[in-house]
């Protein structure tokens, strides 16, 4: 049996702190020339056991139709769109909105740890997982709540940065080596398998305009959130190099439809949604945007992102 463990690997110890700085000081041009080709998992071909881990932006909760109640999972999620593109002949999406790092090994009410779908044949893994480590819901509600208090300003990074240190920052930091410890896990588990983390799509005007009081945040929070956000996918795409996996860029192809948009252009619903999702989560387009931004990776085969 595989256990999952960090045992026996000092270097990827050695190269978190690498990771954390780069992510830290939003370093691009380092991420783009330091991640090493991916050297595992099957090639651009069919798979045929494709599970899928996540939160809520993997779940897409109150997108029709529903089929966990529990995590509030749509059949038209983007796992749902590369299984039905792939035609893959076994399918476990186990994702569940709320989940964090931890529920790899926990359960979330009647649904097992996601780790728990994993089999030593399953050949493609898709990870979406970190958001809630960070703190997303309360990051947002903490914003919305600060933005009447000063709405041409940014009460919102004055508040997480009033110990002289970005709390954001930390905390996507911090994130890092849980993230690194799924990735083992699951090459760990599934040692065949195809392993994509999967960053999170455009969540707000990305020139950093608002659109108070349409999405309630206040006019110069909305850069620092922008930025925020790119942050936590730098990290992801980081750990991601470094653990034998590929990373999926889905800011890029969701730029243009952030909440900020008319709700026939949006992808993503703000916090009174048009469509049916959950606030600040893609719509149906949303999770399909992503959908192809997965098959898009997959059709490239192995190498550098």
């Amino acid at each position: 049996m595989a256990h999952d463990t960090d045992a026996g690997r000092p270097a990827g110890r050695r190269r978190w702190p690498i990771a954390a700085g780069a992510a830290l000081g939003g370093c691009a041009l380092f991420a783009a020339s330091a991640v090493p080709a991916v050297a595992h998992g099957a090639g651009p071909g069919r798979h045929t056991h494709y599970v899928s881990l996540g939160d809520s932006y993997t779940a897409g909760p109150l997108i029709p139709q529903q089929v966990d109640a529990n995590c509030a999972r749509s059949d038209h999620n983007y796992p749902s769109v590369v299984a039905a593109e792939r035609t893959v002949t076994a399918f476990k999406d186990v994702s569940c909105s709320g989940a964090t790092t931890e529920n790899m090994w926990k359960s979330q009410g009647t649904n097992a740890p996601q780790l728990d779908a994993l089999q030593r044949d399953t050949d493609l893994v898709t990870v979406q997982i970190g958001g809630n480590d960070v703190g997303f819901s309360s990051i947002i509600g903490t914003c919305a709540r600060l933005s009447s208090q000063d709405p041409t300003g940014n009460p919102c990074q004055r508040a997480y940065a009033s110990s002289g240190i970005d709390q954001l920052t930390v905390a996507i930091a911090q994130t890092a080596p849980k993230v690194v410890r799924v990735l083992r896990a699951v090459h760990a588990r599934a040692p065949h398998a195809r392993v994509l983390v999967v960053g999170y799509p455009d969540l707000l005007p990305d020139d950093g305009s608002g659109c108070y009081p349409s999405v309630p945040f206040a006019s110069k929070d909305f850069a620092y959130l922008r930025d925020t956000e790119k942050r936590l996918n730098l990290m992801l795409r980081l750990v991601a190099g470094w653990n034998r996996a590929q990373y999926v860029d889905t800011y890029w192809p969701t730029r243009g439809h952030d909440m900020c948009k008319s709700p026939a252009d949006r992808w993503i619903e703000p916090l009174q949604p048009a469509s049916p999702a959950a606030p600040a989560h893609p719509n149906a387009k949303g999770e399909a945007a992503m959908g192809r931004a997965v098959l898009e990776r997959l059709s490239q085969g192995r190498g550098r992102d």
